[in-house]
Formats: C-alpha cells, sequence, structure tokens
C-alpha cells in the first residue's frame, strides 16, 4: 500500500519500523504532515535566528514558538489537526517576519545559498513526501547521516518539553534557547559531516543537562523540595478529578479553583511525584493516586467516575464513554474533546469541576495500599552519610536504576522480573512512568533505607543524575565506577533527551530496552556501543547474571 506518512520517532513504530498508514500511537495521516511542515518551517525560523544571535539579536516571542511547537510534535501530544494548522500558520508569520530582520541585518547576504528551508513560501510549499525529505527524516543524505539528524531532532524535542514546563513557571536560559535554533539549523545543512553532527549531539547533551536543572529549579522554587510522602492507592467517598501529565502549575491551579468544593484531586501517570512537593501536598483535599501508567488509561479513565484533566503529552484517543468528562489544556489536544484554554496566565477550570459533580463521583471509600514516594535528590543527599556507611559496611550491595518509559508493547513485563529477582541488599532507583510495572509491590528496606527509591517524573532525571554524582564524589570515584547500573526503558522523545544527556556525561554500560531505536542505523549504533558499551535487554536472569558476576 502507498504510504501516507513516514514516523519513526517512538518506540514502538509499526513492524518495529515506522508508521506509515497511520500512526500506532493515534496519529492521522493529516497530523503527521502538518507536522512534518511545522519542523520543516522551524528549521527556516532557525536558519535565520542563528545568525541573527551571532549579532546580538534575538525574539522571545519565537524562542517560545519554537519550544512549544517542539514539544506539540513530542508522541501522544497534539493530535487536533485543526490546531497543528493554527500552529503551522503561525511558524509561517515567524518566518517572514525573523527573514525580513535577517534581510535588514545583512543586506548583503544572498539567502538564495541558504537551505531550502529558509527559502519557504507559500507559492512553493511541497507535498508531504517532499516535505517529509527537506524536514531531514527521509532527506537524500546516506543512512548515517539521516539517522543522526534524526537522534538530533528527537533529541531536541523532549528538551523542548522541559523548556516549556520551565517556562511556564517563569525560568528561561540562553543557552537552552539558543541552541534550539543551532540544532534545528544543522538538520537542515544538507552539507552537515557525520563528525561535525556526533559533536553536535554531545554538546546537546550538556545543553540538555542545563535545561533539566532549570527546571528542576523552576519546580523547587514553586513548590518545595520533594520530601519522602506516603501516597493513598486506594479511593474516597465524593466527586472525583483525575488529573495527568506532568505539569505541577495546572495542578496548583485546580487544586486552588477546588478546594472546599467537596472534589477529591487524584493524580494519574507521570502526576504522581506532585504529593512530595510541600507547597501541593498541603492540599488536603489531594487524596490520593488513581490507575497506572499512560497506555492503561482507556480502561482506567473508563471506570473513574469523575472527571479528568490531562496536562501534557501521553493523552490515548478518548473513549466514547468518557469523552465528555475528558478534558486538554496546554500543548495537548484530540479532536472533539473539550481544550482549557489561558488567558493572562492563569485558567478557568470550571468546565472541569462541573463535569465531576455530573459524574458523580465514587459511592463509598474504597481500599489502597500505601506508597512512597518523594525521593528526589534534596532527600537523598540528606541521607547520603547514612547511605555510604551501608555501602562500606557491605549492606547495600549496588544500585539499579530501573526506570524510563512505559508503553503497551509486549516484552516490557522483563522490568517488572528484573525487579524482583534484584537481590535484597540492592536499591532500587526508579523514575518516570516505568515504576508501574512494579512500584506497589513490597520490597522492604536496608537498615532504615527504602529498597525501592522513587525519584519522581521523567522531567525528574536531573535528580537521579545529581544523586549519583554526589555518590561518586563521596566515594571519591567516576560515576562509571560506581556500584551502580542503568536498565531504562524507552518510549518517546524525552527519553532520547535523557540518554543523550547521559552519554555526554561520559556514562556507559547502560542497558536499554524493550527494543533499540528505529531510528539508529548500525553503523551509529556501532558507534555508541564502542564508545559507551550501550546494549540491548536480553532477559533479566542473564542480565543479573552478567551485571552482579
Amino acid at each position: 500500500m502507498k504510504e501516507k506518512m513516514f514516523c519513526r520517532q517512538c518506540e514502538q513504530p509499526a513492524g518495529g519500523k515506522a508508521c506509515t498508514l497511520a500512526g500506532v500511537c493515534g496519529k492521522s495521516p493529516q497530523a503527521s504532515e502538518l507536522m512534518d511542515k511545522i519542523i520543516y518551517l522551524l528549521q527556516g525560523i532557525s536558519i535565520y535566528g542563528n545568525k541573527l544571535r551571532e549579532k546580538g539579536i534575538a525574539f522571545p516571542e519565537t524562542d517560545r514558538l519554537i519550544i512549544e511547537a517542539l514539544f506539540s510534535t513530542v508522541t501522544n501530544v497534539d493530535f487536533d489537526t485543526q490546531r497543528l494548522k493554527q500552529l503551522a500558520d503561525i511558524c509561517v508569520q515567524h518566518l517572514d517576519k525573523i527573514k525580513t530582520e535577517f534581510i535588514k541585518t545583512y543586506p548583503a547576504y544572498d539567502i538564495s545559498k541558504l537551505p531550502e528551508p529558509a527559502l519557504w513560501t507559500a507559492e512553493s510549499d511541497v507535498n508531504l513526501s517532499n516535505r517529509e525529505f527537506k524536514a531531514g527524516i527521509l532527506n537524500g543524505a546516506n543512512e548515517d547521516i539521516r539517522s543522526l539528524k534524526e537522534i538530533l531532532l528527537y533529541g531536541l524535542k523532549g528538551m523542548a518539553a522541559y523548556a516549556d514546563h520551565a517556562m511556564i513557571l517563569g525560568k528561561k536560559d540562553e543557552q537552552v534557547n539558543s541552541f534550539f535554533y543551532k540544532g534545528l539549523s544543522a538538520i537542515a545543512d544538507s552539507n552537515i559531516s557525520s563528525d561535525a553532527l556526533i559533536n553536535l549531539i554531545l554538546e546537546f547533551g550538556n545543553v540538555n543537562l542545563k535545561c533539566m536543572e532549570m527546571l528542576d529549579g523552576a519546580h523547587t522554587e514553586k513548590f518545595g523540595h520533594p520530601e519522602p510522602t506516603k501516597v493513598f492507592l486506594g479511593a474516597k467517598k465524593g466527586y472525583a478529578i483525575a488529573i495527568s501529565g506532568h505539569d505541577l502549575f495546572d495542578l496548583e491551579q485546580l487544586l486552588q479553583q477546588t478546594e472546599n468544593t467537596g472534589i477529591n484531586i487524584y493524580t494519574h501517570g507521570e502526576m504522581l511525584p506532585a504529593h512530595g512537593y510541600p507547597e501541593l501536598k498541603k492540599y488536603k483535599h489531594l487524596v490520593g493516586h488513581y490507575g497506572t501508567a499512560w497506555q492503561n488509561q482507556r480502561k482506567e479513565f473508563d471506570a473513574f467516575p469523575g472527571a479528568i484533566l490531562m496536562t501534557t503529552n501521553c493523552i490515548q484517543e478518548p473513549k466514547s464513554s468518557y469523552k465528555d468528562r475528558i478534558f486538554t489544556t496546554g500543548l495537548v489536544g484530540w479532536q472533539g474533546v473539550n481544550h482549557i484554554s489561558q488567558f493572562n496566565g492563569r485558567k478557568d477550570f470550571t468546565p472541569v469541576i462541573e463535569a465531576a459533580k455530573k459524574a458523580g463521583g465514587f459511592q463509598k471509600d474504597l481500599p489502597g495500599k500505601e506508597i512512597t514516594i518523594g525521593f528526589a535528590h534534596n532527600a537523598v543527599i540528606s541521607i547520603s552519610d547514612k547511605i555510604i556507611d551501608a555501602v562500606k559496611k557491605g549492606q547495600i550491595r549496588r544500585f539499579f536504576l530501573v526506570g524510563g518509559c512505559d508503553g503497551a508493547k509486549p516484552g516490557r513485563n522483563y522490568y517488572t522480573e528484573l525487579a524482583q529477582k534484584i537481590p535484597s541488599d540492592c536499591v532500587i532507583l526508579t523514575l518516570a512512568c516505568g515504576k508501574f510495572r512494579f512500584n506497589t509491590l513490597d520490597f522492604g528496606n536496608i537498615g532504615g533505607i527504602p529498597r525501592i527509591v522513587d525519584c519522581g517524573q521523567c522531567n525528574d532525571a536531573y535528580s537521579a543524575i545529581v544523586i549519583a554524582k554526589a555518590l561518586a564524589d563521596a566515594f571519591g570515584c567516576t560515576i562509571n565506577e560506581l556500584p551502580l547500573s542503568l536498565i531504562l526503558s524507552w518510549y518517546e522523545q524525552k527519553a532520547v533527551c535523557i540518554l543523550l544527556t547521559l552519554f555526554s556525561l561520559g556514562i556507559k554500560n547502560i542497558r536499554l530496552g524493550p527494543t533499540l531505536p528505529a531510528f539508529v542505523s548500525p553503523n551509529v549504533l556501532k558507534v555508541l556501543v564502542e564508545n559507551f558499551n550501550v546494549r540491548p535487554i536480553t532477559t533479566a536472569d542473564n542480565d543479573l547474571r552478567e551485571i552482579l558476576g
């Protein structure tokens, strides 16, 4: 059958290769085409913007556009073709504006020699297949150049998600903002070498570390440092709203607007870590956590007797049974789903509140266990002396970082089996939604130190890096010399940018699964194996045997 689209940016593309007829995630060919156009236009904007920044000329509104537009193309964010069309039109306006400024600043420059995205006009618009060609996904370059460009592009998309969350809380960084222009313009360069791209990817990893640090600071300044906190997994009688995604500021606004209304708020998915922040957990009607990871939401939301608010990526096509009580906000969207927009920096969640009351809520209390979360870097480092002492006494043999994205494709039960088989004298660090495979199991503790240490969202990967660095400093060694093994699961582009940051830090021996990315060519994979000893997961027994010797 003739290809209608081409997308392979997530872990589960059709046939393990690429989605060409419709996205496994639910993305339509029309949405895919618009996203290709947006990426193409962003390259054009970045070619001009990158050179203008050399003259100290920046456009804050365009910085915001690039971040929001890249984030909108991340897997499971925006499926609404009408919104994507509007976004593409805004990109055209910014391209015209920045092109005009460039011509004024560099009057003698022959722009006809610039890469094609810089020369886009409405009259020269291209069809889908050509746009993919020019957007760097299926360009005419060799397979390895193509692969490296895709790695960089997906890393930029992931960093845009972190930059957007930080920007919402008033934080931005010139190094981060300028790299979006640098990276996107490099992707448009048909003459760039593989060595230049590799160096750029490693540079990106360092810039993304800065971005993650910025987001961590934005969260802790606004909501306080996370604290170890018990979270209820049952339900309380009364009206209910489940909030999913990653945006903590949306949660705070919802909590403020529902206080003293008789509505209980439940986190879902990656919102679980919100319970550890002092400025969020002070709200008594933030009563617990409902459900598990994103891929189970259709079943879980169908059974939830309240309203649902999706704040960022992770949305799936809503079932008709709850489509009238699910709402999107921010950059996330689905055709036909009610969207809550922002006005003057605030959002009015009245429609969500009304839907929660109409749904009826839980008719009785439902029992549930409690789990402990909130072990971000501040909490763990505060007991580092205790941890170091336990290692020196032989009470803790090894640390395992088992975390990352969850997903629907078979093979992810590996992570549950691995966690269960990790010896009782080892500690499991975890983060992101992959932990829902095992975070309700009882792992006990080692001398009062919990054997499972939940560091937070995928957005909180910075915490895991800070913890690893602190332990390495305490033992006078490098991170690679620590008794630490990284077994990661990936699904979308935020996982890609985290992995690139780990490479930029020189971290080796990472096990990755459940499959390796389809966009990594054999030669690029060979480079990763030779330089970082990246390897695919095999079986829990085999990997543990190799790690523990």
